[in-house]
């Protein structure tokens, strides 16, 4: 079983393949903002890989972080799934942005369905 470690709360065992927004969300217990409902929209459930970031991407995190410049500076939480041990910075969370609520609940499986693709360079 994959151990995600979340900056400043601590390490979980997390199920195998299980999306990584959840997995902070549920197992870490970290107020992640997914505004958009984790379709690779918003950035909202952005993360910074400390260690275990994956290679592979999906076509829709790929552009929506080409389209904003922020291609090697973070992830897309909704958009990734726990394969690996993983530890991550959450920059943005409900507290820390003083909002109502996080977004709408993700659905379990990746969405829009991935197209997995190669993470470009830096």
């Amino acid at each position: 079983m994959p151990k995600l470690e979340v900056e400043g709360t601590g390490a979980f065992d997390v199920p195998e393949g299980k999306r990584l927004v959840l997995a902070v969300e549920e197992d870490a217990g970290v107020d992640i903002l997914h505004r958009c409902g984790a379709y690779a929209k918003c950035t909202t459930c952005r993360v910074e890989f400390l260690e275990g970031e994956p290679e592979k991407m999906t076509q829709a995190e790929k552009e929506v972080l080409e389209n904003k410049n922020l291609v090697g500076q973070l992830r897309l939480s909704c958009q990734l799934l726990v394969d690996r041990d993983m530890k991550v910075r959450v920059p943005m969370t409900v507290t820390s942005m003083g909002l109502d609520g996080p977004g709408n609940a993700p659905e379990p499986v990746i969405t829009p369905p991935p197209e997995w693709v190669e993470k470009p360079s830096s």
